[in-house]
């Protein structure tokens, strides 16, 4: 799975590609993570990036142009979608997640500023997505989101691939509460339930303690 992100800060990309479990996952091939710098394409001797807004307002708005020249950079694979990231795209969920994890790359457009010219989702993009009802300084938080999200769904991502058996939101309902060491914590006990050594009284207990 290849992930191109297009931003005008790759640094934290880099810092986010290098730790934990997605740094693993790139070493065994699992996921490519490839920060494009915006700035590169930008137009002028200052290589500008954004501009004004029609009808005015504050702030700074993001070029269609840059992104379309940095999107003709990349090279593109067979199963290929681009998203921008959007306050009104649609919400990102595991349901997205496993959709965009049987692509074979996923370019994403991290806006900044006011926004991104309305001209990127309607005629460059596939999808306008949203990972929640706020607002970001930006796009990269959320590219991290999804490229998380989706990574954990392919196969060799995780150490113990049972876990995404029973996870909050691979089936209908959220996961069953977790217990550990020690057995009593600041006068609070562990259900007795999860002591008896019983599993079908167990997997009982934590199908009646999982949400829908």
């Amino acid at each position: 799975m290849r992930f191109d992100i297009i931003t005008l800060f790759p640094e934290i990309i880099k810092s986010f590609a290098n730790e934990a479990l997605i740094a693993r996952a790139q070493a065994k091939k699992i996921i490519s993570i490839n920060p494009h710098f915006l700035r590169e394409s930008g137009e002028g001797p200052h290589r500008k990036v954004d501009d004004r807004p029609y009808g005015g307002g504050a702030g700074m708005v993001m070029m269609a142009a840059p992104i379309a020249n940095e999107l003709k950079k990349i090279k593109k694979k067979e199963r290929t979608k681009i998203i921008v990231f959007s306050a009104k795209g649609k919400v990102f969920n595991q349901a997205t997640a496993r959709r965009y994890a049987k692509l074979d790359q996923l370019i994403m457009i991290c806006g900044r500023y006011e926004g991104v010219d309305e001209r990127v989702a309607q005629y460059l993009a596939d999808e306008e997505v949203s990972i929640g009802e706020y607002v970001l300084f930006g796009g990269e938080v959320p590219s991290m989101i999804v490229m998380e999200a989706v990574t954990r769904l392919l196969p060799g991502a995780l150490g113990k691939p049972e876990s995404l058996k029973e996870e909050s939101f691979s089936k209908i309902g959220l996961e069953y509460p977790h217990y550990t060491r020690p057995e009593v914590f600041q006068k609070h006990k562990v259900p007795p339930v999860l002591l008896s050594g019983n599993h079908a009284k167990i997997s009982e207990w934590r199908h009646k303690k999982s949400r829908s």
